[in-house]
């Protein structure tokens, strides 16, 4: 019988490759049709392994999900950017491979990032997701997230509807 291992750690600059694949498989799986080709292959080309290697070094809050040594997802996260919310912290980015989708693991990175901004102090979260991504929404709302704002980002000549859920305790995850 053989062993799996899947955890969830802190991303290390020799995992930038990882999370570039990640980066591009699970942007294009939960974006395509929904923002405009042109602005998403833009967005996606901005994310190379180099920057994921500066961003890890500079101290960026990144976790990843290793399942057996490979990269499969990763999140980000930090201080709240939103200013008119009060939620102390925010998960920025949750993305696996599509494959991964959908038995759970997700749910364990979501966990874990909760739990890394605790420790940073931010007790309470939130999560911006793009309205028009319902697995994204049906999510954040089976985690238990409450919808608590909505707002607009501009893509290229579109605009699309975001909308914030929030957590209030992340020891509550």
């Amino acid at each position: 019988m053989s062993t799996l291992s899947i955890g969830v750690r802190r991303a290390e600059a020799s995992d930038a490759n990882g999370i570039t694949a990640v980066h591009d498989a699970a942007w294009r799986y939960a974006y395509e049709g929904l923002i405009p080709a042109q602005e998403l292959n833009r967005m996606i080309a901005r994310r190379g392994a180099a920057w994921w290697e500066r961003a890890i070094r500079r101290g960026t809050g990144v976790l990843v999900l290793d399942v057996a040594g490979t990269v499969a997802g990763y999140a980000t996260f930090g201080p709240n950017r939103a200013r008119d919310l009060p939620q102390k912290g925010e998960v920025y980015e949750l993305y696996l491979m599509p494959e991964y989708q959908g038995v759970g693991l997700g749910t364990r990175l979501f966990l874990a990032a909760r739990r890394e901004l605790a420790r940073y102090g931010c007790d309470t979260a939130v999560v911006w997701a793009l309205a028009d991504n319902e697995p994204a929404c049906r999510f954040y709302r089976n985690a238990g997230g409450r919808r608590v704002a909505r707002s607009t980002e501009r893509f290229g000549r579109s605009i699309l509807t975001k909308l914030a859920f929030a957590w209030p305790r992340a020891s509550s995850a």
